[in-house]
C-alpha cells in the first residue's frame, strides 16, 4: 500500500511540473489579435503623444437661417411700365413718380420682393411704413403693379393685391384719387375691403371681413400698430371715414 501511494504521488508531481506554462484560452487570443494598432500612421511625423482627457463638447445643432433684414431700392420708372396706370392729363407726371422694389413679409411666413409706385416726394414715408411691417413679419399677400391687371382696379383688389399709383377718380366721385397723385396705398384689399354705410362691399371673397374690429391675418384694425405706423408719417386712414370705410385705404393727407 505504501508503495502505490508513494508511486501515485510521483506521477502526479510529474503531470504538475510537465504542464509548462499556461496556454490561452482562445477569448485571450481573440482579443490579443484586436488590439488595435498604434494611432500613429506611418505618415504621421507628430510627437505629440499627450491625451486629451476632457469630456468632448456637445455639438451645436445649426440654427436655421434667419430671413434677410428689409430692404428697399427706389427709382425712376420707366414709362413702359404704366402702360395702362398712366396717360397724359393724368395729375402728376410720370417723371415725378418712384418705383420702389422693397422686402415683404408673405401670408407663406416667407420674405418676398414687392413693387409699388408712389410719388417722389412721399418714398421715406412708404420705405419708413413697410420696413416695420416687415420686421414685425405683418403679412401682405402680393405687391403687384396695378398694370399687371392692366389698370383695373376691381381686379387688382380682387386678386388682394397691395397697389399704389393709379391714375384714377376716386370710388364715386369725379374727382382725382389720391392714387392718381401716388400718395395712396391699398393695404391687402380683400382682408380690409371698401365697404358701404350699409354694410355691404362690391367682392363676393371679402364679405366676411366687412366688420371691424376683427382678428385675422393682414387685417388692419382701428387703432393698431399699422394704423399708428402710418399716422407716425402723416397718412390718414381710410377706416376712420365716416359712414363709408375703406379699410385697405391708406393716404397723405386723406381722401
Amino acid at each position: 500500500m505504501k508503495r502505490a501511494a508513494a508511486m501515485a504521488f510521483v506521477v502526479l508531481a510529474s503531470v504538475s511540473c510537465g504542464a509548462g506554462e499556461p496556454v490561452a484560452s482562445p477569448a485571450t487570443s481573440a482579443r490579443a489579435d484586436r488590439t488595435p494598432a498604434s494611432p500613429t500612421s506611418a505618415t504621421d511625423t507628430s510627437t505629440d503623444t499627450s491625451t486629451d482627457t476632457s469630456a468632448p463638447s456637445p455639438t451645436a445643432s445649426p440654427s436655421p437661417a434667419e430671413p434677410p433684414a428689409f430692404s428697399a431700392k427706389v427709382t425712376p420708372i420707366a414709362r413702359e411700365r404704366l402702360g395702362y396706370s398712366w396717360r397724359p392729363g393724368c395729375p402728376v407726371h410720370y417723371r415725378d413718380l418712384r418705383l420702389i422694389t422693397m422686402s415683404f413679409w408673405g401670408f407663406d411666413d416667407k420674405p418676398h420682393t414687392g413693387e409699388l409706385v408712389v410719388n417722389k416726394a412721399v418714398t421715406d414715408d412708404v420705405v419708413t411704413v413697410f420696413r416695420k411691417l416687415y420686421d414685425w413679419r405683418w403679412p401682405i399677400r402680393q405687391m403687384k403693379l396695378v398694370d399687371v391687371y392692366k389698370g383695373d382696379d376691381y381686379d387688382s383688389i380682387d386678386a388682394d393685391n397691395t397697389s399704389a399709383f393709379n391714375c384714377r377718380p376716386a370710388t364715386g366721385s369725379s374727382n382725382w384719387s389720391n392714387h392718381a397723385y401716388g400718395k395712396a396705398i391699398d393695404l391687402n384689399p380683400r382682408e380690409n375691403p371698401y365697404v358701404t354705410a350699409s354694410g355691404s362691399t362690391a367682392h363676393q371673397n371679402a364679405k366676411k371681413y366687412t366688420k371691424r374690429p376683427m382678428k385675422g391675418k393682414g387685417v388692419i384694425n382701428p387703432g393698431d400698430k399699422v394704423v399708428k405706423a402710418f399716422a407716425q408719417v402723416g397718412w390718414e386712414w381710410g377706416g376712420y371715414w365716416s359712414g363709408t370705410k375703406d379699410f385697405q385705404h391708406f393716404s397723405k393727407g386723406g381722401g
